[in-house]
């Protein structure tokens, strides 16, 4: 490969080198290759180190690149779509529902969670987590609050803890009555635990929706479901339920 060096353009020069680096990863490499190290690609560009992470850190945001622990930064293989929105609302835990409960424990909600549930800043409330995986690869990860009030039914026998417990708090929710639901979706980064669920680094770009499940007139749960931004593209649609696609593009949506 020769050297290519970037002259004077009037927008960042990181942005510039990032659609430099763009237009190699399309000539040069395929998915799931890794890409040589800091120091030789800065030199082969003729940056500084730090520009050089700048575009690499945009790229991984539009997920052309994954950074991998104990591996280094690989070219990203095409997005995963996630099909977020439906026509016809139902609660977690739904037999067509793609996730998988993990664990559920008994505690005290953030204090922005509470607010939103309307519960007492020290009032324990079920915290399910479930994940979700697409083809061995792990995606999102989801924190579920569910206030006591919700699923009064709910006994120590029937949900001992773990999973089981999990299972058990969904189960019960299905006997609400569901008037419905609403998400907003923001970009964040990935904290610690999310990160090792994910198997990202902390400080990855990641996608957390967060939504609102309706019930009596108030918030009956509240769903932060944290998505891996290099991996997946949300979509917003009326597909009744919850699919997951793979296709060519790799733009998000």
């Amino acid at each position: 490969m020769g050297t290519t060096q970037l002259e004077t353009v009037p927008e960042p020069k990181y942005w510039h080198l990032k659609t430099v680096l763009t237009e190699a990863l399309d000539s040069e490499f395929s998915v799931g290759e890794i890409l040589p190290n800091e120091r030789d690609l800065a030199a082969r560009f003729g940056v500084a180190r730090a520009t050089l992470r700048q575009a690499l850190e945009q790229l991984e945001l539009e997920g052309r690149l994954q950074r991998r622990r104990g591996v280094g930064t690989t070219v990203a293989p095409p997005r995963v779509g996630v099909a977020v929105g439906t026509d016809q609302p139902a609660w977690p835990g739904a037999p067509d529902d793609a996730w998988q409960p993990v664990d559920c424990t008994l505690a005290p909600p953030p204090a922005a969670v509470a607010v939103a549930l309307d519960s007492g800043a020290d009032e324990p409330v079920h915290i399910v987590r479930r994940s979700r995986v697409s083809h061995g690869q792990p995606v999102a990860a989801e924190l579920l609050y569910v206030p006591a009030s919700s699923v009064p039914d709910l006994t120590a026998i029937d949900a001992p803890a773990g999973s089981a417990r999990a299972r058990a708090v969904l189960r019960e929710l299905q006997h609400l009555e569901l008037d419905g639901r609403d998400s907003a979706v923001e970009l964040g980064s990935a904290r610690a635990d999310d990160a090792k669920e994910l198997d990202r680094l902390p400080g990855a770009p990641v996608l957390v929706v967060t939504t609102r499940f309706l019930a009596a007139g108030r918030t009956a749960a509240l769903s932060v479901a944290t998505y891996r931004a290099d991996t997946c593209r949300l979509t917003f649609g009326d597909s009744g339920g919850v699919e997951i696609h793979h296709g060519p593009e790799r733009q998000a949506s």
